[in-house]
């Protein structure tokens, strides 16, 4: 026997404002139908929104891996690395974000939409763009790269012969083609590539983008390959190799070596014998060890360099806990003065008070380091794809990390899959 004001009454005291569809409680109360729900209310939902996007127009994908020859081996040569791109050509097209359209709810409340992904063109020398700042055009002729976000245009550095005394080092904002080797000593510095005909010995050498040494590097406990890419490289021996990509080589003798995604050892030779040798997901090779018991490491399932977060992390929590273990007692020995009611003298309560802020200071970092190390302990613990596949043999003294367990061979095997089940690892024939 409601009137429609009786209900418009009880909506407004149930704070019910907007939305409210007057026709449909009319429409009752002209035709009365009980036992029945009737929407006389409805809210409009947000209207979500378009996140900026960006397109290239150049070849991004130099994941090109070598090729393998019927004989096993692995052409080092015929590798295509370079994105050309002519004078004109076009880079990248922006196209820009759609906002949303707020909604409501019954009650007046603002239902906001997501936030959309804005964008905006990066990019370094030798690029134009248009007007409306949607464009990217290239101003030479040379070699087209990405580096995270940013777009690069160069022609490539080419140095004839060696990098040694003749050269000095060499920083370069586009990639780097050294026809010779890379003497010990020197350092390459390239914001695209690192192409080396010849070997690599002591040196030193960083790329934004990817790392190719045809003959490859002999460090002598002093080389460095650093790339944000892909590292290629014929063979890797006493060197430190960290690589954003995969790695792939034909032999990697007693070097630290670091992979985000894949070490791949194959070719004729296909061994991995001294050293420790990281992978984000799997570690392929043919040998692995040595008949004479050479201490050999391999570690995967997390990337390289959370796993060396974690250790900081883990060696950050103790050492705080323990300065926090010093303070503690002078604080509750101060706190239970106070509580008998003994008299502190103003220059030691003013000490206690100072040490009381820095204890909760600790407490409030120990408390936010603890969540960064059980987020990144909970990634390593979950690493059950990551794996290490010999397709020959693996000898004795090998000892293989997976995630957060490990395991070191105690004999010969052969043609087999190391993977992570049940919290340990475990050995699979292929």
């Amino acid at each position: 026997l409601l009137t429609k004001d009786e209900i418009l009454s009880e909506l407004k005291l149930q704070k019910i404002v907007t939305g409210i569809l007057e026709d449909v409680i009319e429409n009752f109360i002209a035709n009365k139908e009980f036992c029945k729900e009737i929407v006389i209310c409805k809210g409009k939902p947000a209207t979500q929104g378009t996140d900026a996007k960006i397109e290239y127009f150049f070849n991004r994908n130099l994941n090109t891996k070598p090729k393998k020859n019927e004989d096993g081996s692995v052409d080092y040569h015929s590798l295509d690395t370079i994105s050309g791109v002519e004078k004109g050509q076009r880079l990248a097209l922006l196209t820009k974000e759609i906002p949303g359209v707020n909604g409501y709810d019954v009650c007046g409340n603002i239902m906001k939409p997501r936030d959309v992904k804005s964008m905006k063109l990066e990019y370094g020398n030798n690029i134009e763009i248009s007007e409306d700042k949607t464009e990217l055009f290239s101003a030479v002729t040379g070699h087209a790269s990405l580096v995270g976000t940013k777009v690069f245009v160069s022609d490539t550095f080419e140095v004839p012969a060696d990098v040694d005394n003749g050269t000095g080092d060499i920083d370069f904002s586009g990639s780097v083609h050294v026809k010779g080797n890379v003497k010990s000593g020197f350092k390459v510095v390239a914001q695209g590539d690192i192409i080396v005909d010849g070997v690599v010995e002591g040196a030193h050498l960083i790329a934004d983008g990817q790392i190719i040494i045809k003959r490859g590097i002999h460090g002598m406990t002093k080389g460095i390959l650093e790339a944000k890419s892909n590292i290629i490289s014929k063979f890797i021996e006493n060197a430190t190799v960290r690589s954003g990509g995969y790695i792939e080589t034909e032999s990697i003798m007693h070097s630290n070596v670091s992979a985000f995604s894949e070490v791949l050892v194959s070719g004729r030779k296909g061994f991995i014998m001294g050293g420790m040798v990281r992978a984000g997901k799997k570690v392929e090779v043919k040998s692995l060890g040595s008949d004479m018991g050479t201490m050999t490491q391999i570690e995967v399932g997390v990337e390289p360099s959370k796993k060396e977060c974690y250790g900081k992390l883990k060696e950050e929590l103790v050492k705080r806990q323990k300065e926090m273990d010093q303070i503690k007692p002078i604080l509750v020995t101060f706190t239970q003065k106070i509580n008998a009611g003994e008299e502190i003298a103003p220059n030691k309560k003013a000490y206690i008070q100072q040490l009381a802020q820095q204890f909760r200071q600790m407490q409030d970092s120990v408390n936010e380091l603890k969540v960064e190390f059980g987020l990144l302990h909970e990634e390593m613990t979950l690493g059950t794809d990551a794996r290490v596949k010999v397709q020959n043999t693996v000898y004795p003294g090998v000892r293989i990390t997976i995630s957060d367990v490990s395991l070191t061979t105690k004999e010969e095997r052969s043609f087999c899959q190391f993977t992570r089940e049940s919290g340990e690892v475990i050995v699979k024939n292929l």
